[in-house]
């Protein structure tokens, strides 16, 4: 099951894994994230006991959900102030923004774009 494997990694606050065991939160997986794994695979930069296909296989057999780019979410990455120039993790900040999201990231500067949506960015790790 991914959500163990997920739950599995060593630096995962217990928190964080509780709320992705917790099976009354519905669980998303950026397509983005999946997106930037692909190329760093490509690349070489990452190694994966699982290929691809596998892993999205796990994502949507556990019941999580992938979630695409939606134009709105290109609209508010346009709109995002550059505290962060990566181009995979502003647009995991537009669609947390935009869909009222909690992520999980260890990426601390996500936090500093809490100032500039009433929801704001709830960055957990």
């Amino acid at each position: 099951m991914i959500s163990k494997n997920i739950c599995n990694e060593a630096n995962l606050p217990t928190s964080s894994k509780i709320q992705i065991e917790d099976t009354d939160n519905e669980i998303f997986v950026s397509v983005i994230s999946l997106w930037e794994i692909a190329i760093k695979v490509s690349l070489g930069k990452l190694d994966m006991t699982l290929d691809l296909p596998t892993i999205i296989n796990l994502i949507e057999e556990n019941g999580f959900i992938i979630l695409p780019i939606s134009p709105e979410h290109t609209v508010y990455v346009s709109e995002l102030p550059f505290y962060h120039r990566d181009p995979f993790d502003r647009m995991l900040i537009a669609q947390t923004f935009v869909e009222k999201l909690t992520i999980i990231s260890k990426d601390a500067i996500f936090n500093d774009y809490g100032i500039f949506n009433d929801y704001g960015v709830d960055c957990r790790w």
